[in-house]
């Protein structure tokens, strides 16, 4: 068997042909096949600009995709993973009502329904299971849109790979439903050694038992052989297996069938193959992804590159929202590399992966570095690309020609979401929860390459919300790049808790210049030095007892029943049931002090919480009955690790500051110190709150490295 390490560039190959699908198909869901063909006929490039929607959208498909396989490493990649762990990180992950699903609602959304069976406690499998659930729900297409994963963290592995998706499958479908996403996974973990389509059309049904399933595959295949064109194929499955012909709303049959046409006649056309899925109609981004997947595995990243260019308006960029919220603003690199992680942990192998974040260690990758879309009449960059192919210099190269006084070449990455995007209103079903990836006081990190003797000057900015949710900037300073590699630090100003919108880089020059320079790392990292946020009237002049959002506080999701600005201090919190949690910042924050001055309503338990990665995986230090309480939550489980005795009060005030350093767990009270544990099973994640049974109001919030 090969190394884990020859799977790499496929791997990413893998995640791209999964978002470059899910985004081609985007904007024709739901549209009935005459209507795409009426305004679009064969779709080969991307219409979002044609249908009002952004390109990059929040989507089921990616974010299921990327966050339910989250199970495998937050369960030390166990190669026998269940899938009641599996169903633990829906619950952990998902916000109810809120992120991934369609939210419609008890034996109407299939996802829906396995959720409420989850959270009711009937563990996966029997969550999705056909005698609970019923044919109709249990044999719709969501087994199939979450698969792909599981059998790219088994690259040429298809036992596992079918077994890991059988039991993910299983948490929320049955049936069919399971069979097909098997016969997917199965394909996906083969192509990465296996290139010829009827082969694995052939050998992936020697894992699935339906005979059913399998007459149907071979008669698929027979209409694709003799039919002279692809629409001929989808006028049967119209005719014999369209929508009408089986119960649900999105039945797995007729989606299923139109993924495989689409692998079958799009050949070894990447594009063509994409094409086909979406132009067939029915659940179009689904089908597309799939097969964007399968075949960016079998064609590796030389396909892309046959057809239209669908790389560069993506620019590796995705949403994966979940209650991680600071992991929502992604990108292909970053999910492969968790992927990658997870392949060579299950191959039991050692494997090299960058700590930046950004090192477009991919060919092609730029992880979402973008022109800067401001005075763009000023604007003399000409292109952004992946060095590695053209210059030999591994990083992200900027272009620029004619740069001079008075213009600029000027890149960015977004760090938060456009919260006053142009055209968005109804363009998602699916909202962008989501926690900044940049705070103040974060020192940015960049190692930049510069091959002239004569060289641009170079600043970093950020672009933020202010009090007015207006978007202002501030510059770093300027420094001169010299021939070479610069390496250049800069610490992000306090503003004021805001949300920091981008990470800008701009290149200026008093003479003229024609030439680049290669961004080779970029980086910033851990807990943020020094994080405040103050008084609501402090960030939000306007602010007024019915205000029930505001721009500050999207950077925090919520799992709690009520989440809102409070006009007298910053916060008020309220959850009817246990486990009502509040985060925002991102995984990688490790040794810091989480602080807020706390009032205490009628509640069982209420606190802060630290190192969190999702909603029911985290450490929290609470008063309750008596006490002040340091523990450990581990999806249902809740382990107490230290308690100590003491009298607090409701509707009084304290301050609470809880410090999370190594293994050291500490909870001090208007600056002392109460209660201190021990425990080493979470390293690093979010800060927020958390509130069992009643409410609390929070003044200020502060976050420190320790």
């Amino acid at each position: 068997m090969k190394s884990i390490r020859q799977y790499k560039n496929d791997i990413y190959a893998g995640v791209l042909g999964k978002i470059l699908g899910v985004y081609l198909g985007r904007p024709v869901e739901g549209w009935t096949y005459e209507k795409i063909q009426e305004h679009f006929g064969e779709v080969y490039y991307y219409k979002n600009h044609k249908t009002g929607a952004p390109l990059i959208v929040p989507d089921d498909d990616i974010s299921g995709t990327f966050v339910f396989f989250r199970a495998l490493e937050d369960n030390q990649y166990d190669p026998e993973l269940t899938a009641q762990a599996i169903g633990d990180a829906w619950l952990n992950y998902l916000v109810e009502n809120e992120t991934v699903l369609w939210w419609g609602g008890l034996c109407r959304s299939t996802e829906h329904t396995a959720y409420l069976r989850l959270k009711e406690g009937i563990k996966a499998p029997k969550s999705g299971s056909m005698e609970l659930n019923g044919r109709s729900m249990a044999e719709q297409i969501g087994s199939e849109i979450f698969i792909d994963t599981w059998a790219l963290a088994n690259p040429g592995n298809p036992d596992r790979a079918a077994k890991m998706a059988r039991r993910a499958a299983s948490v929320s479908h049955d049936g069919v439903a399971i069979d097909a996403a098997v016969y997917l996974a199965v394909m996906e973990a083969m192509a990465f050694d296996e290139k010829n389509v009827d082969t694995l059309l052939d050998k992936g049904l020697e894992y699935v038992d339906n005979e059913e399933f399998k007459a149907l595959v071979a008669e698929l295949r027979r209409r694709c052989a003799a039919a002279d064109d692809w629409h001929q194929v989808r006028q049967w499955i119209a005719d014999c297996h369209g929508y009408d012909k089986y119960p649900g709303n999105c039945p797995m049959i007729t989606n299923h069938l139109v993924l495989l046409m689409a692998f079958i006649m799009g050949g070894d056309d990447f594009n063509r193959s994409l094409m086909i899925a979406v132009s067939a109609g029915w659940d179009t981004d689904c089908n597309s992804g799939n097969v964007g997947c399968l075949n960016g595995i079998r064609l590796g990243l030389e396909g892309f590159q046959r057809g239209t260019d669908l790389r560069k308006p993506v620019a590796d960029r995705m949403y994966v929202v979940s209650a991680d919220s600071g992991s929502c603003i992604s990108d292909a690199v970053l999910e492969t590399r968790k992927i990658y992680r997870a392949a060579a942990a299950l191959a039991g192998e050692a494997v090299e992966i960058p700590k930046e974040r950004f090192a477009f260690e991919y060919p092609g990758a730029v992880q979402g570095v973008m022109p800067y879309d401001k005075n763009v009449e000023e604007q003399v960059l000409t292109n952004i690309e992946n060095a590695y192919d053209t210059t030999g210099e591994f990083g992200c190269k900027l272009e620029y020609r004619g740069l001079g006084a008075g213009v600029h070449a000027s890149a960015a990455i977004d760090t938060f979401i456009d919260l006053k995007p142009k055209g968005v209103e109804g363009t998602s079903y699916f909202d962008v929860l989501c926690s900044p990836t940049l705070y103040s006081s974060q020192t940015v990190k960049a190692s930049l390459f510069a091959p002239a003797e004569e060289n641009p000057d170079f600043h970093f900015f950020i672009e933020y919300f202010d009090e007015n949710d207006q978007l202002r900037r501030a510059d770093g300073p300027v420094c001169r790049l010299k021939k070479g590699e610069n390496r250049i630090e800069w610490t992000v100003p306090d503003v004021g808790g805001h949300a920091i919108f981008r990470l800008g880089m701009t290149l200026e020059s008093r003479s003229r210049l024609d030439g680049y320079i290669v961004v080779k790392t970029l980086d910033w990292s851990n807990a943020p030095a020094d994080y405040k946020m103050g008084r609501s009237m402090e960030m939000t002049p306007a602010l007024t007892p019915w205000t029930t959002t505001t721009a500050w506080l999207k950077t925090f999701v919520s799992s709690a029943d009520h989440f809102n600005p409070d006009y007298t201090v910053t916060f008020s919190i309220c959850h009817a049931v246990d486990n009502g949690v509040v985060t925002t910042g991102t995984a990688d924050w490790d040794d810091y002090s989480v602080e807020s001055t706390i009032t205490f309503s009628q509640q069982k338990a209420a606190g802060l919480v630290a190192r969190a990665k999702g909603h029911r995986q985290y450490y929290g230090a609470v008063f309750t009955e008596g006490c002040a309480l340091i523990y450990k939550q581990a999806n249902e489980k809740r382990k107490i690790i230290a308690r100590q005795p003491f009298a607090y009060e409701i509707d009084h005030t304290y301050t609470l500051k809880f410090v999370v350093k190594a293994s050291d767990l500490i909870l001090c009270v208007d600056g002392k110190e109460i209660v201190r544990g021990t425990d080493s099973a979470y390293a690093r994640g979010q800060a927020g709150f958390v509130v069992d049974s009643g409410a609390i109001l929070g003044d200020r919030f502060e976050v420190k490295a320790v």
